[in-house]
């Protein structure tokens, strides 16, 4: 089996400075040899001091080794000059990409201190980098405000970099000093004069190879893609800010800076760029509260699904937390209560709902405050208690006094959530109908659904195939110990334009909901998932991919932990058969025809048969081309750019016909060239 996967969205991790209360931690480990492995004692004990801990297990601190840990990197030290940006020092962060494999970080701030510190006797800007859990967001005054929580950001780089150089531009000075997977190469010494300050960091990631098999990393090749989607979002968070990122590697070199001065509600006009907005400036809340700032950007558009993104202190909380909580309970009241004054609501009527007043919009949520509590090491979740009440005061009041002065856009807005409301109670009653008993409960399968017998969702896999035919031979193909197959007619319905109500109505829809056992929307669950591999068997041909494209839609809007968990796969049906004498070939595009051909020879002339659809497959090559784990091909269905993947989807199902036209001109060689490489 080949799995054949996109980049993924990164993970957050802490950031680092300086602090006055640190340990030394200079020495290399402390251990001892075992005489007898079976023995346990105290020579057993190993001590790893400084930064060796880092490198014996990096995943702790940068999440993995792999690319995620790798950008992990420069997102660490990004992060310090966003703090020094947050703290008001800094304006422009440069970074970029060398052809030596290196990533250069210089920003404008007031740059590393470079004075000895009073316990360790050691210039500062070197305790920082060599020590973990030094930094200046412990409770000093350096940073008020900062991402960065426990101090091990800019060293954990240092340690995980074969060869990493610090300067400081600093009092008319500029400092210099180099390091080797974390061991300082020579004192901080004066390089020049300068009339700037900041700070540039330039690291060499230690990446493993022929030449260096005890490397850390993977792979050392820095993707300019998914760099570019975080300093975007950094830039929108930071009105103002200017990052410039640079790539050297390429000819010509490529740039892009990110500079918004609207900051959030330019973030939300990127979201509704593809969008129909129901009026035309997004409404903007700020405020300081107890010292935490509060900024909040909203619009309602067109599309029936909600598009919120929630912040703090610029790290990106996708399981939101109590500033969210806060921001759903004081817009839910604030409508409310405008619909009930001005009789957009009967006394009749039930309250709208969270999810109501949700329905369609694109929301940035974005809190700054100076002790930030996150759930987990990857800061997924903000946990404050006191951020929920300041974000629902704020908001609440400052919404309130807004609907009241623009009563136009406040009856836009009521007619939008009354029209959810009444959706939502449709979708209620057609939920029931989709909702799949227990195995022994149930009384019958969903649509032409061919169960496996497998009940261990970890060894199931459901595909989902295009037509009777093709599932024919699938059903016949399949080993059905662990294999179940549902046959979809036809086109299922575009869900990107319409409501869940009416999406629910849709029979091929009920029968994957019912199928998969886990709900969809609020209701969605994991745990009750009886597929772990849900894969998309379609035809090899613009059809095909229409399908797996309206698939892949439904499972984004409605069931995107699938997506984000990684259960979702694409079958990569072979293109051709391949026949010469006795023996037969399965190539999959033009290219490793082209190649085939090429090994095997031309005289005799081969038979090709190109494959118009699964249907045309017997059950027998169904299985070994697309179906048997040791030789089918499958590409994992994997997020990138989440924000991107927004006005993609948005753009290229949604009712935007001229946009998506223009982008299709556009940029449709660059999908096909794509695909021939799969």
């Amino acid at each position: 089996m080949t799995d054949q996967t996109p980049d993924m969205n990164e993970n957050l991790l802490p950031d680092n400075d300086l602090q006055n209360d640190v340990t030394p931690a200079h020495a290399s480990a402390t251990s001892a040899t075992a005489v007898d492995e079976n023995v346990y004692d105290e020579t057993q004990i190993q001590v790893l001091e400084g930064l060796e801990a880092v490198r014996k297990r990096p995943g702790m601190y940068i999440g993995s080794t792999d690319f995620r840990g790798l950008h992990h990197c420069v997102y660490e030290i990004v992060d310090n000059a966003i703090d020094e940006a947050l703290a008001g020092f800094c304006t422009d962060i440069n970074v970029c990409l060398h052809q030596d494999g290196s990533c250069e970080v210089a920003d404008n701030g007031r740059g590393f201190p470079v004075g000895i510190h009073p316990k360790l006797g050691r210039p500062a800007v070197e305790v920082c980098l060599t020590i973990l859990h030094a930094g200046g967001k412990f409770g000093g005054e350096g940073y008020k405000v900062s991402g960065g929580l426990h101090g091990v950001g800019a060293s954990v780089v240092n340690a995980l970099s074969r060869h990493f150089k610090v300067t400081v531009y600093q009092d008319g000075k500029i400092y210099e000093q180099e390091y080797a997977r974390g061991k300082v190469l020579y004192d901080l010494r004066v390089i020049g004069q300068t009339d700037r300050t900041g700070t540039t960091i330039q690291f060499w990631p230690d990446a493993r190879g022929e030449d260096n098999p005890d490397g850390v990393f993977e792979t050392g090749d820095f993707q300019f893609n998914v760099l570019k989607a975080r300093f975007r979002e950094m830039a929108f968070l930071n009105k103002g800010i200017r990052i410039t990122l640079t790539d050297e590697r390429t000819e010509p070199a490529l740039e892009r800076v990110y500079h918004y001065e609207g900051g959030i509600i330019e973030f939300v006009k990127y979201l509704n760029k593809n969008k129909e907005v129901l009026f035309e400036e997004p409404i903007y809340i700020e405020g300081v509260v107890k010292g935490t700032t509060v900024e909040v950007a909203l619009q309602y558009s067109d599309t029936y699904q909600e598009n919120i993104y929630t912040f703090a202190n610029n790290i990106h909380t996708p399981e939101g937390g109590t500033h969210l909580t806060g921001f759903s309970s004081a817009l839910t009241r604030a409508v409310n209560e405008y619909g009930r004054q001005f009789n957009f609501l009967k006394a009749a009527d039930s309250n709208l709902k969270s999810e109501d007043v949700r329905e369609s919009l694109a929301a940035i949520i974005s809190v700054k405050l100076v002790e930030p509590q996150f759930e987990g090491q990857t800061k997924s979740k903000l946990g404050n208690s006191e951020v929920r009440g300041i974000v629902d005061g704020l908001v609440y009041n400052k919404l309130s006094t807004y609907l009241g002065e623009n009563p136009a856009t406040a009856r836009i807005i009521l007619e939008r959530c009354v029209g959810a409301a009444r959706a939502r109670e449709a979708a209620r009653k057609a939920r029931e109908l989709t909702r799949r008993k227990t195995v022994l409960e149930s009384a019958s399968l969903p649509g032409k659904l061919a169960d496996c017998t497998e009940r261990n969702p970890e060894k199931c896999e459901i595909f989902l195939v295009e037509g009777d035919s093709a599932g024919g031979s699938a059903k016949t193909g399949r080993d059905r110990f662990f294999q179940a197959i549902l046959p979809l007619r036809g086109k299922i319905l575009n869900v990107e334009k319409v409501r869940i109500d009416r999406a629910l109505s849709n029979q091929e829809i009920k029968a994957m909901i019912t199928a998969f056992g886990c709900g969809y929307g609020d209701e969605f669950s994991l745990e009750k998932l009886r597929y772990h591999r849900i894969v998309c068997m379609t035809d090899a041909d613009v059809d095909g991919a229409h399908i797996r494209i309206l698939m892949l839609t439904f499972f984004y809007r409605y069931m995107r932990p699938l997506i984000e968990n990684g259960y979702v796969y694409i079958a990569m049906p072979p293109l051709y058969k391949v026949t010469k004498g006795k023996k037969e070939y399965y190539v999959y595009n033009d290219d490793e025809l082209e190649k085939l051909m090429q090994e095997i020879g031309r005289d005799p002339k081969p038979e090709i048969q190109r494959y118009k659809g699964l249907g045309e497959m017997s059950s027998e090559q169904l299985w070994q081309t697309t179906m048997n784990p040791e030789t089918r091909r499958l590409i994992k269905v994997e997020p990138e750019d989440v924000t991107k993947m927004e006005t993609m989807f948005n753009l290229l199902l949604g009712n935007d016909e001229a946009g998506r036209k223009r982008h299709i001109s556009e940029h449709g060689k660059e999908y096909l060239d794509q695909l021939d490489l799969q």
